[in-house]
């Protein structure tokens, strides 16, 4: 009976604390939905009152009908999945060669590749800006994708790599004694069965390279290639506090498509997060 009385009791204490956590996360967008929800008057009000006098939905249609916006999206779309495209190229043989390949000092770079997953692009600001207009990537999608491809690399592998390490190495073993080349092992048998990683590990790059501010915001200055934080930021740098309630619906027209794919993936994006942890 004490057993499950405490059990109780630490349901409720977690619940609560899962609780207090969500408001605490939630509540900044929540106002984001007040103001995205008032009109010019309201706003001019104040913002003490916490539910719109007179919620609309203009200013949401205002947004996603104009042009300058919509082109916005389009350009994060484009850098988040052609990155999320690019990085996979790039890290899931270096996910193979770490997961099945001996070689004198792995350990030493896979924590290597760890550590520059810790760098901030703040540290690397001025001399990334130098180095790509010095030869000639600034103001294209293809510069900061690139850009974007190098900060993500080292956290793809080593999720690819942990999933990679679920393989049985057998298949490898009996498709190499069938006479199958290491590619073709790579190719036939260890892209297939990582399927559900790929998916995850695209996915993470995609929501990842879709919040971007730094990089786009030290790379792209044509307003028609930036993309969407680094447009809203340009956009509220131009107007005065009368468009405050659509700078507020610009910012959750651009931060809801993240969060609703990570809520729905959830599942596949934490298990293949924690692939291989358990493992030996």
């Amino acid at each position: 009976m004490r057993t499950s009385r405490h059990d109780r009791l630490g349901d409720l204490f977690s619940y609560v604390f899962l609780a207090v956590t969500f408001l605490f996360f939630a509540w900044p967008l929540l106002w984001l939905l007040s103001l995205a929800l008032r009109t010019r008057k309201e706003v001019f009000l104040g913002v003490s009152r916490f539910i719109p006098k007179a919620p609309t939905l203009d200013n949401f249609t205002t947004i996603l009908s104009s042009e300058k916006f919509a082109g916005y999206l389009w350009n994060a779309l484009i850098l988040s999945t052609s990155s999320a495209i690019g990085c996979l190229v790039v890290a899931l043989p270096a996910a193979y060669a770490f997961s099945r390949f001996p070689f004198r000092g792995k350990g030493p770079w896979m924590m290597i590749l760890l550590a520059f997953q810790m760098i901030s692009p703040l540290v690397i600001m001025v001399p990334l800006y130098r180095y790509m207009a010095a030869i000639g990537l600034t103001d294209s999608h293809f510069g900061a994708a690139m850009v974007y491809i190098a900060l993500a690399v080292p956290m793809v592998t080593w999720i690819l790599k942990g999933f990679i390490d679920g393989i049985p190495r057998s298949l490898d073993e009996a498709a190499l004694i069938d006479g199958c080349s290491h590619f073709a092992v790579f190719w036939r048998i260890i892209l297939p069965l990582s399927t559900p990683g790929i998916a995850s590990a695209f996915i993470i790059t995609v929501i990842a390279g879709w919040s971007q501010f730094l990089v786009p915001f030290l790379l792209i200055s044509k307003e028609a290639l930036m993309p969407i934080g680094v447009g809203i930021f340009q956009y509220a740098g131009t107007q005065n506090d009368s468009s405050i309630q659509l700078l507020a619906a610009a910012c959750l027209v651009s931060v809801v498509p993240a969060i609703v794919a990570f809520l729905s993936l959830q599942r596949l994006i934490l298990g293949a997060m924690t692939a291989g942890a358990v493992k030996g």
